[in-house]
């Protein structure tokens, strides 16, 4: 189980250049890779956006790749820019009726008049590229491992809280049944009291209804559900792949368990111990958005 929280870098040297490599990532909910070129290696988005989608399944991924050249840099003027720099001096210069020329300081000065030459990237360029995005990344995924390894204590410690929570529901709800029972002869006596007509409780009508409201607030399978989600997350958690998606689902079938459990009894012992539950889901819930 990995982490979507990382960083990771690499760097490399050529005989004329200089490659370094950053990936930063956080949690999301499908992979979205974004990425900072410069125009001179545009070309290379693609390549570099499926390498990550062969390694990483989720979290949206910052890319920050640096290139720079350590041989001499050549420049290309920009002779239409000055064509039509100088058309429109000469223009004003007429048109106005004014004395003087252009002068080459304040042409240098414009924008984009002077641009690097574009050199072709050859193979050993593209070669390390590709060696020092895969040096970055598994560089990240050290560190998402390290971090899923710390979220998976996480849980493991969420998952015992609510186990231990559990045989106290257990043994609280074994007693439904007598509680069910109590309640309702001590109704019908009451009503009775109130009256001066002398009415035998029917005993066996009294089972029926107690067995009745028992039935409808047993709460066994969810208890049993609960303890096989719940083995079930720490099975997931030894995988390597599609983690995160899946403890999400079994997140939501955990409280969906507890919020049954909630709704079926009155007894207070069982409604505590059921949110005390429901605050460890949760908290479980928070930190599975983490996972990739």
């Amino acid at each position: 189980m990995r982490s979507m929280t990382g960083f990771g870098r690499a760097t490399a040297a050529g005989d004329n250049f200089s490659i370094t490599v950053e990936l930063k990532t956080v949690n999301n909910r499908f992979l979205d890779v974004n990425l900072r070129l410069s125009s001179e290696i545009q070309s290379l988005e693609t390549a570099i956006k499926r390498t990550i989608g062969n390694r990483l399944s989720r979290g949206r991924v910052d890319v920050n790749v640096q290139y720079e050249r350590s041989n001499e840099v050549s420049y290309e003027i920009n002779r239409p820019m000055i064509n039509g720099y100088l058309a429109a001096m000469r223009s004003m210069k007429h048109e106005f009726d004014l004395a003087g020329e252009p002068d080459l300081n304040v042409i240098a000065r414009l924008p984009n008049v002077v641009i690097p030459s574009k050199a072709e990237a050859g193979p050993e360029f593209f070669a390390a590229i590709e060696s020092v995005l895969g040096d970055a990344l598994d560089d990240l995924e050290k560190m998402r491992e390290i971090e899923g390894a710390s979220l998976a204590d996480e849980l493991n410690s969420r998952l015992a809280g609510i186990e231990g929570r559990l045989p106290a529901i257990e043994e609280e709800s074994g007693k439904v049944a007598a509680e069910y029972h109590d309640r309702l002869l001590k109704r019908m006596n009451d009503m009775l009291a109130k009256t001066t007509s002398q009415i035998d409780i029917d005993q066996g009508r009294l089972a029926q209804e107690v067995a009745y409201l028992a039935d409808r607030a047993d709460i066994s399978e969810e208890i049993t559900r609960l303890r096989t989600h719940i083995d079930h997350f720490r099975s997931i958690m030894s995988d390597e792949k599609d983690v995160g998606k899946r403890l999400d689902f079994l997140t939501q079938e955990l409280n969906r368990e507890a919020n049954t459990i909630t709704s079926k009894t009155n007894n207070m012992v069982v409604k505590e111990n059921a949110l005390a539950v429901k605050s460890e889901i949760e908290k479980i819930r928070e930190q599975v958005q983490n996972v990739e």
